[in-house]
């Protein structure tokens, strides 16, 4: 399994919207057959820090994810949303 944490700081005019788009992308992506689970959340201390808290079977699953209609409709829009460069870092689950 690989797990992906998408870290993002959002502009405070951005809230809403942000929101509302990653509400769309969490509820298409769970469909997806190679998705363990998928999340957005948000910081309790700063609530412009947000996550994407992903878990793919394997990385056909990713790619899969990564040419959906949802996906690269729904992600670029991202980018202008972001306070900071958004981070992102893969891991493996070992155990």
């Amino acid at each position: 399994m690989i797990v992906t944490i998408a870290r993002q700081v959002i502009k405070p005019e951005c809230m809403d919207a942000y929101h509302k788009l990653a509400q769309e992308l969490v509820s298409k992506s769970v469909a997806e057959a190679g998705c363990v689970s998928y999340y957005s959340v948000q910081a309790e201390d700063d609530p412009r820090v947000h996550l994407f808290v992903e878990c793919w079977k394997d990385q056909a699953a990713i790619d899969f994810h990564g040419a959906t209609e949802h996906f690269t409709r729904i992600v670029p829009q991202f980018a202008a949303m972001f306070a900071d460069a958004e981070v992102v870092t893969r891991y493996q689950v070992l155990a």
